[in-house]
């Protein structure tokens, strides 16, 4: 059952709002390889605002995924990419509706 989950907010910088949706964009395949991640969006909000959510069944998923690839990239680039530090929140998820497409 799906319990635990990370929203990431990100603001890029001026002029690297690109090189940020690229990036998040092509990070769905390394969050393909996470087992412990149920499920993984990236998303724009407007033109410079960004964000990830995740899902996983348990804490040491997520803190699995806080250690892992993507929030590496996301913090060697944040002071070249992001216009302040990313926003992390841990949440606890109450309820859900899963659909299978």
């Amino acid at each position: 059952m799906i319990k635990f989950a990370l929203l990431a907010n990100l603001v890029a910088k001026p002029g690297k709002e690109q090189e940020l949706q690229t990036f998040l964009t092509s990070a769905a395949a390394t969050a393909q390889q996470e087992p412990h991640t149920i499920n993984w969006y990236s998303f724009k909000i407007n033109a410079s605002t960004f964000g990830i959510f995740d899902t996983f069944e348990a804490e040491e998923g997520r803190q699995e995924h806080l250690k892992g690839e993507i929030a590496k990239v996301i913090m060697e680039k944040a002071s070249e990419w992001l216009a302040s530090p990313p926003v992390i929140e841990q949440l606890d998820i109450l309820g859900t509706k899963l659909v299978k497409v």
